[in-house]
């Protein structure tokens, strides 16, 4: 089981990325920061899917905004799995870095 960084992402402009899956027969409690490196706001998306594309239901950020240079963290997230963690930047410049532990189910 990993420990550590988990996942990390350069984050397209305006696009679902899926930045962490937890493997099968695991579960994970993760941490994960957004980077707004850029030098403009913008605005960050995070949800705990069961696919790529997340359902309305499934966000746990929407549109939250980040201001130039800033940082938004979530933590304690608990991941069943197969689940994703899914990330949204509304602009470049954006790094989604996601950090924990996995436990084996078995």
């Amino acid at each position: 089981m990993a420990t550590g960084r988990l996942g990390a992402s350069d984050l397209t402009a305006a696009t679902l990325t899926t930045v962490y899956t937890c493997p099968a027969d695991t579960f994970a409690v993760v941490a994960v920061n957004f980077l707004n490196r850029g030098n403009q706001a913008q605005t960050f998306r995070l949800a705990v899917a069961t696919t790529g594309t997340p359902t309305a239901g499934e966000y746990i950020e929407y549109d939250v905004e980040v201001l130039s240079k800033g940082v938004l963290e979530r933590t304690g997230l608990v991941l069943a799995a197969s689940q994703r963690l899914v990330a949204y930047a509304s602009g470049g410049n954006a790094s989604a870095v996601v950090y924990g532990i996995e436990t084996s189910t078995l």
